[in-house]
């Protein structure tokens, strides 16, 4: 029997059941028939049920060589955006008995450091969500099955990628700017060297190409309302031809165009429609209520694990992109004749 205070373990269920060590693991790991009779498969569970026994589930494990703990690697978390794609991810990951370790890269875009000091023996698989490929390299090694969020599925080191429908809701944005009666148009494009962010202006362009009459200025700005505030105020203080729509690359992009505005003189939507991406708590909170694309953070941690889950089985993850919707808010409007 254990000690007072003690934790039960296998040799004291084995000495209770007057059996070994080796049949209170064949038994309570379920591998018992054909080994042991029914009657000593009953005595093990009775005892162990007396005794309180628990296996030690991450010692068995990490004797199997699995953790089943999955690593989640995503940018800083400036955005309450990551934190649904965690929250989605862990969702999944706790129907089928994983744990997820959320890891924001400190540099933001850019190398990772190694969380752990052998991430190769703490982890069965990496999710990566909006990093640069070579960031991973110091986490996973060449061991771990790794699945990529926001990636480009032609160039991907993942196992599997998955990514929402950034273009089509470029798309949407434009389709609907355009409608409004909009021409010149200004792109307040994130500066920083993303896949995603390249998906946003390239489908952009290509969809004001053909247009008649249609004009198309970029201006970059650091990833922060600040910034965005700073290259928009750059970008909109020349009167002529200036833009009449602002594509922004994100809603915090959008807050900082606002702030632009108003110190311009211009108003949201009557001399200037802006547009965001996201669709954050920010894009409701601020005045006029945002136009912008809604990205379904949850789902994507969702799809991102389903497809680790298929890989660490052997199976093929589902395919297709992840649909996005737009929300029709106060930004916009026709412009100005």
């Amino acid at each position: 029997m254990p000690r007072a205070g003690t934790r039960p373990t296998s040799r004291d269920v084995a000495q209770a059941a007057g059996v070994s060590q080796a049949a209170v693991s064949l038994v309570l790991g379920d591998k018992w028939r054909g080994r042991v009779s029914e009657a000593t498969a009953e005595r093990v569970r009775e005892a162990a049920r007396t005794l309180g026994y628990r296996p030690n589930l991450a010692a068995r494990n990490l004797r199997l060589g699995r953790t089943r703990t999955v690593l989640l690697v995503v940018p800083a978390l400036t955005t309450e955006f990551f934190a649904g794609v965690y929250t989605g991810a862990a969702r999944v990951a706790s129907r089928h008995g994983f744990g997820v370790v959320l890891y924001p890269s400190p540099e933001g875009i850019g190398p990772a450091r190694d969380p752990f000091a052998s991430a190769q023996a703490a982890l069965d698989g990496v999710i990566a969500s909006s990093m640069a490929a070579e960031a991973l390299t110091a986490i996973r090694g060449e061991a771990l099955p790794l699945v990529m969020l926001d990636s480009d599925p032609a160039g991907s080191v993942g196992a599997a990628t998955v990514n929402l429908d950034i273009a089509d809701g470029v798309r949407q944005v434009t389709d609907h700017l355009l409608a409004l009666g909009h021409r010149r148009f200004l792109h307040l494009a994130a500066d920083v060297a993303s896949w995603t962010f390249e998906v946003r202006a390239r489908e952009l362009a290509a969809r004001l190409e053909d247009v008649p009459g249609a004009s198309l200025r970029t201006a970059r700005a650091p990833f922060s309302i600040k910034g965005a505030q700073a290259a928009a105020e750059a970008a909109l203080s020349v009167a002529a031809d200036r833009p009449t729509a602002v594509v922004c690359d994100d809603d915090h992009l959008a807050a900082g165009t606002y702030k632009a505005a108003r110190r311009l003189g211009l108003r949201v939507p009557e001399d200037l429609s802006v547009t965001g991406l996201d669709d954050l708590a920010l894009a409701s909170a601020i005045d006029p209520e945002l136009t912008t694309v809604r990205l379904d953070a949850e789902l994507f941690g969702e799809r991102g694990m389903e497809a680790l889950l298929a890989v660490l089985e052997g199976r093929a993850p589902a395919s297709g992109d992840i649909p996005v919707e737009l929300v029709l808010r106060a930004s916009t409007a026709p412009p100005h004749p």
